[in-house]
Order: C-alpha cells, then structure tokens, then sequence
C-alpha cells in the first residue's frame, strides 16, 4: 500500500479521498490555487502546494506542475478524484512516465474509452447493445444534416471526448441544427479542447441507469450494482439512488454482465461506470463509459458496504480484489442529493458568493460528503457541486424519508443553492411512485417549482412552525421591555394564547394557539383543524427548528426578511407575513408597493465572463433570441433578449467579467 498520495482535486471529493486515506494511515497532499488558500480540502490534508491563480488553466489543469508537486513531495501516487484531470488520458501518461502511479485505469484505455466513437466500437465489440447513429466525427454541416435526415429526428448531438453532459444538444428539427452544433463544438472545445461531435438517435424519455465496476490487475472484474440516474437538468444529475426501482432482478445481472464484458474487452483496470440508457420498451443500450470515481459513488458504497476509494488505491498499488462476483451483496437502499450552487427559478444559473452560514445536515444513516463550510467562497472558477446528502434505508420509502429530514436540517445562507429543489423532487409523487425518467424535471417543474399544489398540510406546517416563533418572540420582546420596577403581589404572566392571522402569496390561514410562553406543548387550530405540537423550550431566534406535529418529527430552516419569515421545509420554501385580527383588517387599505426597473437595460442573469456578444449596436432585436453568451462553472449559457427592440448601447465585450445585475446592453 503506498505511504503518501497526491490529491489532484478540489471540494468534497477531496475531503472525501482524504477521510479514507487517514483511516488506512496514508498520508495525503492537497494542491489549491489562489483562490482556495483557505478550502477546506487544504486543511484536510497533511500537506498543501498551491499550483497558481484561479482560473483551472493555471492551476487545477496544469499537470506538470501537479507531477511536480507529487514528485517534489515524496509521493508515490495520484488520486485524480473526478472532473479536471480524471479522464485525461495525456496526463495519466505523464504521471506513469514521471515514476508515479496513476490511481485509475491505465492511459492509454483512458483514450480508448474517453474517446466516445471508439468507446462504442468496443462495446458492440463487446456484445453490448449501443444506440442506432452514426459512429464517426462529423465536421461539415451538411454532412451532419444528411445524417440526422438518414436517422430520423429528434437526434443529439455528442462530444466525442469528455462527459458531464457538456457540448450535448437535443436537435428536434432541421431548423434548429446549425446553431446547435456550433454551440455544442464550442463549448466540447473550452471544455475538453476537442471539437469532435458525433450523431446518435435521441431516445424519448428513457431512464439513466448506470453499472459500478472495479477491475485488478489479477484478471477480476466485478460488477457493483447500478444506480438510477434519471432525475437530471441540462444533462447533469440531481438526484442519483441505488438499486433502480425500475430493473428486474434479470435486467440487473445482464447489465451487469455486459458491463463487466466490456472491461474486459477494454483492459480496464480500476473504479468505472458504464452507463446504459432504458427505454420505455425495457429495451437498454450503451451511451459511454467513465474512466473514474463517479460524484454519486456514495450510494453503491452505502448498498454493497464497500469503500470505493479503498478498492481504488489497492487495486491501484498491485493487490487482488478481496471478494469475488459470487460475495457482493447488494441490501438496503440508498438515495442521493447533489447540493449545487445555482438558482433553479432561474433556469439553473451558477451562483456565487460566501457561505455567510452553515450546518452540516443530521440523522440516523445520513451521510454528508462537503467541502464547504462557513466563510468558504464559491467562485465561477470551479463547478457548482458544493456537497453531497445521502441516506441509507432498509427500503426505498425509508432511504426517502431520511433524505427529506436530512435536507430540511441542512442550513446554507450566503450563496443561492437547490437544497429545497431538490428536496422538493423527493417529495413529489412521481418520486414516490419511482415512476420516472431523464424528463421528469421538465414535466412536473417550471421555474424551480412544482406545477403541482403543495398539499395544505404541508403548507399548515410552516404556518404552524413560523407562529409559534413569531408569538414566542413577540412575548420575548414584551417581557424585554418591561421597566424594572418594584411589584406588589404576583408577576404578571403573559397571555396562553393567541390568534393571527398568517398569509402567504395568494393563501390565508386564520391560526390560533394555546399553550404558555416558553413551554414545550402547545395545541393549535388551523382553519378549524386541530394539531398537537411539541416545541423545544425557549426557541425564539433559532433558524432550525424540531417540531413534533400530532406525533410526527419534522424539521424546518427559518429565517426573518425585515417584516417576513421564510420557512423551508419538504421541498417547500415560502415567505409569510403574520397579523394580529386588527391588522388583518387593516392591511386590505394599505398599498401594494413595487421597485421600478428600467425595461430599457438587459441585465445579467448570473456572474461569469461574456464569451460572445452575438448582436450589434443600432440591430433590431426579437424576444428570445440569443444576444449574449456568459460562460460561468464550465458552463455556458446564453442571454436572450426579453422584448423586441432596437439595441443602442452594447456595455461589454468578449472577455469582460460580469456579476448578476450588471448592465449588459441598453436597448434604444
């Protein structure tokens, strides 16, 4: 087993790699750039080279200096984590030609299977069913357009090297491919630095279901299960669980077997996921295979009980595998939450700032893999992934319900994240009934919010959780000011109940509560239902808050907005205003307010730097069409315009940083 390893990563995955390299006494070495001098990933480790500035380029994708570093420092190996350097096969040479031992399959199957058209010659090579398209580059437009016609549309448009759903583009008719498939060659280009696009059929509302394997360098290759991929936005996961409540016992194994047929036709060696694509006929077929860890890992470890890091770095230092095909045992039920920073009302934007709070998620098999904690920065630098929640269940239903309570105690202010979006997803019925596919986001969401109604009692909830601090501190601020004085006779206690009156958007509850300021029990009648609530003692100003609610446990994130309290909770984040019976009769007569926007500006929607300004100063303008392009967390996104017009002013250029809320041209 090696002594000491390089970490060449960043975030969770780096905090991650360096928990189990303690617990098996390796020693570990964290590389940073400038802007990470104080991540938590730096400190985690025993020791810590900075590569450069921010910008990946110069730090986190420079691989010499990462070699360097490793050889500088008396390391005997590097653990590329995921994402930045993993599945470069140029890198993983360098690194073996430098004396060190790349923790990962060897480079020059990294090139075979990172390259997507070769990737599926080996798998029908294999025997593993692929998807019906064109298996070579295409470069020229009507070449492409001669090919999608031969296919039959809807077709989507791949990068031939690198993943993450990067550089692909669903293409639905012929009008639509020209701008697709420069956009996607130019992001696969920033991303990957190779512009190869490829053709395949796009499959209508499949599911993403992908198999585990790690393969030794003692002709064993095992197959770990799968894990159901499905719920996605932009081709990126969100929502990742293990097994799939959509496979058979017999889609399992024959999945797994092919799997692992194409490892061995590969001379894989290492942790990989091979990824399928099921159809709606039961029929699956090969998409690609990851040369590397993958984010959502947790939840395989969770069903198998096996530490995946582990397996890599032994595998990687020449031993055996310790158990066969015939030992893995797969119980339990484990589902994940990716914690992104982006704005899902916003269409996903990346967002940035500092985490100003933070608190790490509780529970009984709940796992939280972070790299974040408060004070950390989240810049547009690096990917949007900040951390990940994963719970462990006897079944499905309990693995689900654990990860909801584990996603409502989790507390992160200072940078917009999808935590409630994604506890909203766990929380939705098409969840529930595990009846979904890679569509379900665009189906059952718009804007970051459900098209379905959030039930009243989940909306009673809140109502409950919010008045009981509201009442509470409104007690606590009498009895604050209150003169000191001498008093005769017995101390005036505060009232035992109370009725308000709370609202929220467009729906009003009438609330009353009875119960004693500071005590724990308290009955409530909301809209002429009773509940039973049990409070913790004195918990005025909290921003988490336990309830017992006729019995049940539930948690909540609040906060105060000036005259408002936000309160989190199943998915659901909602602003209420509370009022006395009198208020309520007032506030009918006060006006409704509004900021006013200048409609003449096209503001940012997100920080970044314009990649391409695609209209000119004095050029008539139409609604939803592209004007800009802002590149943020590897991502690109472009910026339509909100109104017909004539553009007069253009604010910025190729190469000009942005923050959300800039002006990026004013319109005439």
């Amino acid at each position: 087993m090696f002594d000491k390893i390089l970490i060449a990563n960043r975030g969770e995955i780096a905090v991650r790699i360096c928990r189990t390299c303690r617990r098996l006494g390796i020693a570990t070495v964290a590389v940073y750039s400038e802007a990470d001098a104080r991540a938590l990933h730096v400190r985690e480790a025993d020791e810590a080279v900075c590569l450069g500035p921010a910008p990946a380029a110069q730090s986190y994708l420079d691989g010499e200096k990462i070699v360097a570093a490793a050889l500088a420092h008396g390391c005997r190996a590097i653990h590329p984590g995921y994402g930045f350097l993993s599945e470069n096969a140029e890198f993983a040479r360098r690194v073996q030609e430098a004396g060190l031992i790349f923790i990962g399959p060897d480079s020059a199957v990294i090139a075979a299977l990172g390259d997507k058209i070769q990737a599926k010659q080996l798998a029908a090579q294999a025997g593993v069913p692929v998807v019906p398209g064109h298996d070579q580059a295409l470069s020229d437009l009507k070449e492409v357009e001669a090919v999608a016609a031969a296919i039959g549309y809807p077709v989507i448009l791949k990068p031939a090297a690198g993943g993450g759903g990067r550089g692909m583009r669903v293409v639905r008719e012929p009008g639509e491919l020209a701008a697709a498939l420069s956009q996607a060659r130019d992001e696969t280009r920033k991303a990957f630095a190779d512009d190869r696009i490829f053709l395949e059929r796009f499959l209508q509302n499949p599911r993403h279901i992908e198999i585990q394997i790690i393969a030794d360098h003692h002709d064993r290759v095992l197959a770990l299960g799968e894990r159901d991929c499905s719920i996605q936005r932009r081709h990126q996961k969100v929502i990742e669980e293990a097994p799939s409540p959509a496979l058979s016992p017999e889609q399992r194994r024959r999945m797994g077997e092919l799997a692992s047929a194409l490892a061995r036709e590969a001379g894989y060696t290492n942790a990989g996921t091979v990824e399928f694509i099921l159809a709606d006929n039961d029929e699956f077929f090969f998409m690609e295979m990851n040369t590397r860890l993958q984010v959502e890992h947790p939840v395989t470890e969770l069903i198998t009980g096996l530490d995946l890091v582990e397996l890599q770095l032994r595998v990687a230092a020449g031993e055996p595998l310790p158990l066969s095909q015939e030992e893995v045992r797969l119980e339990g039920w484990a589902i994940e939450a990716r914690i992104c920073a982006e704005e899902p009302a916003r269409d996903f934007l990346p967002a940035t700032g500092i985490i100003t709070r933070y608190s790490g998620c509780q529970g009984h098999n709940i796992r939280l893999d972070s790299g974040i904690e408060a004070g950390s920065r989240v810049t547009v630098h690096y990917d949007s992934l900040l951390a990940k929640v994963i719970s462990y269940g006897r079944d499905r239903e309990e693995a689900r319900r654990g990860l909801i309570q584990g996603l409502n105690r989790y507390h992160i202010e200072g940078v917009a994240t999808n935590l409630d979006f994604a506890n909203a997803i766990l929380n939705h019925p098409v969840f529930q009934e595990g009846k979904f596919s890679t569509a379900f986001i665009a189906e059952n969401f718009r804007d970051g919010r459900a098209l379905q109604e959030p039930p009243r009692a989940r909306l009673a909830a809140m109502v409950m959780a919010v008045t009981l601090i509201y009442h509470n501190r409104q007690n606590l601020m009498r009895q604050s000011l209150r003169p000191l004085a001498a008093r005769i006779g017995a101390t005036p206690r505060p009232a035992k109940g109370a009725a308000y009156r709370v609202k929220e958007g467009e729906n009003a509850f009438a609330v009353e509560l009875h119960g004693a300021f500071g005590e724990p029990e308290w009955e409530f009648v909301v809209d002429g239902e009773r509940y039973q609530v049990v409070a913790p003692r004195f918990e005025f100003y909290r921003r988490r808050l336990r309830l017992s609610i006729n019995g049940q446990v539930e948690y909540f994130r609040l906060q105060y907005h000036e005259n408002f309290i936000q309160a989190s909770f199943g998915g659901l984040t909602r602003l209420f205003e509370i009022y006395s019976p009198r208020e309520w009769e007032l506030a009918r007569f006060m006006p409704v307010g509004g900021r006013h926007r200048d409609e003449r500006q096209l503001l940012s929607p997100l920080p970044g730097m314009v990649v391409r300004v695609l209209a000119q100063p004095g050029e008539q303008v139409y609604r939803g069409q592209d004007l800009l392009v802002i590149e943020s967390m590897k991502m690109e996104s472009g910026v339509s315009s909100p109104r017909d017009g004539l553009i007069d002013t253009i604010h910025c250029q190729a190469g000009t940083a942005v923050n959300t809320g800039d002006p990026l041209l004013t319109f005439a």
